[in-house]
């Protein structure tokens, strides 16, 4: 549909959002090491973002995101709620930029009809590596081994990956 033929409340909701999206871009060009992970405006015009970090998000990350966005919208124009925050440690990881920060930790990865849990070892913009040790029956005799297992997986075979928590 042309913009010429949207409802003028559909388009001052695209204009809004293209504007939020555009000051969000601009905060990432000031801090390359942050990075978008989610976005989106609900009907009652809250605005929730979540945000990632090569190194990490901290809280001064965050309020300095919400300020690019809060300090340059003009609230007579939009009666908004902002809210930004970082993906937290249980969220999935659903962008390349986000695995090698996660190396030497655990994490469970499910591809297809698989699941692996291991240490991450490595991790580049098209595959990750994982490892784990893993007992099984000796080829002679009795007992079991134990033998160190690796899988190299494509990032685009991911439907899902996680850091696994152990307390």
């Amino acid at each position: 549909m042309k913009r010429g033929h949207l409802s003028p409340l559909l388009l001052r909701i695209m204009e809004f959002k293209e504007q939020v999206i555009s000051l969000l871009n601009q905060a990432f060009e000031k801090r390359p090491d942050l990075f978008l992970i989610d976005f989106s405006i609900g009907s009652d015009s809250h605005i929730e973002v979540v945000i990632d970090g090569d190194s990490g998000v901290t809280v001064e990350d965050c309020v300095e995101v919400s300020r690019a966005v809060e300090h340059n919208l003009d609230r007579e124009v939009h009666d908004f709620s902002l809210s930004v925050q970082s993906a937290g440690a249980t969220a999935p990881l659903t962008l390349a930029r986000q695995f090698p920060k996660h190396i030497g930790r655990n994490l469970k990865v499910t591809v297809q009809n698989d699941s692996f849990e291991g240490e991450l070892i490595e991790a580049n913009p098209s595959q990750i590596t994982l490892q784990w040790s893993e007992r099984i029956p000796k080829e002679v005799g009795k007992g079991k081994q134990t033998v160190i297992r690796k899988e190299i997986i494509q990032l685009s075979d991911i439907n899902k990956a996680h850091v696994v928590l152990t307390f």
